[in-house]
């Protein structure tokens, strides 16, 4: 039976994932320079915070099979489909964990080098939390989806002493047909911010 995604490459195709009415998904194209940013090695464990469809999560594990990718997910019904999206794609490298972060950063498996934060509500405290267990070297990845997150993990990341941090927000289009007329829609925008940690 071929694979579904059977490629060395990252970018799958958004419709290839099971999803959810209500449940964002993260583009394609927003993957992809996530996955940049992350900067991922071999044989890394990465921690994503808030891991919504799992899109992300397999990506990673995908592109790294040696590594290990903790999906954290507050919603039951929302982290069993990250485990049924992880299955169509044979991701056997992520673990799901069903809990509300921080409360539950403590009884993670598996020590990041790596973490990748969904900005959101709390998005302050979620980092502060984050920070206590990545070791020194370690990335951080956060998307803010408004200004006020934005100003939010700005501001924490001062707080932090964040080091080499890099900021984007990527103004991306997609071809699709309206009719009978190709036409490009915008994807959601989105901030972009990571930065390692030094001590």
């Amino acid at each position: 039976m071929a694979k579904l995604w059977p490629y060395a490459t990252p970018g799958i195709p958004d419709h290839l994932f099971e999803q959810l009415p209500g449940i964002p998904l993260s583009s394609r194209e927003v993957r992809l320079l996530l996955l940049g940013y992350l900067r991922l090695r071999p044989k890394d464990v990465l921690w994503d915070i808030g891991a919504g469809t799992g899109t992300l999560a397999i990506e990673a594990a995908l592109m790294c099979p040696e590594g290990k990718v903790v999906a954290v997910e507050r919603d039951g019904d929302v982290a069993e489909l990250i485990r049924r999206n992880c299955d169509r794609f044979a991701a056997s490298n992520v673990t799901v964990i069903q809990g509300s972060a921080p409360d539950c950063l403590g009884e993670l498996p598996y020590h990041p080098d790596c973490i990748f934060v969904e900005g959101g509500r709390n998005v302050k405290a979620m980092l502060q939390a984050v920070w206590d267990y990545l070791p020194s070297l370690g990335r951080l990845v956060v998307t803010a989806g408004n200004l006020e997150t934005l100003y939010g993990v700005s501001e924490t990341f001062a707080q932090l002493q964040v080091r080499n941090i890099e900021a984007a927000q990527p103004a991306v289009n997609r071809l699709e047909v309206k009719g009978s007329n190709q036409v490009f829609t915008a994807v959601d925008p989105i901030f972009i911010l990571s930065g390692e940690k030094f001590e």
